[in-house]
């Protein structure tokens, strides 16, 4: 599997998960895990977008 590929599918496994863990946070009023949920998503947005650019410069 290409690098890019591999980042585009952990990045969106992370979104994902930083998602949930938001909404748990929320639901469950621990503002700890509500930030690290969001943490986690923007986490996996970045990684998600490195693996689109690299999809895009490789040969």
């Amino acid at each position: 599997m290409k690098s890019s590929t591999k980042n585009q599918i952990e990045g969106k496994f992370h979104e994902v998960k930083g998602k949930i863990k938001e909404i748990a946070g929320k639901i469950g009023a621990k503002p700890a895990l509500e930030a690290e949920g969001i943490t986690e998503k923007i986490t996996g947005q970045v990684q998600n977008k490195i693996g689109q650019v690299a999809k895009v410069l490789e040969p």
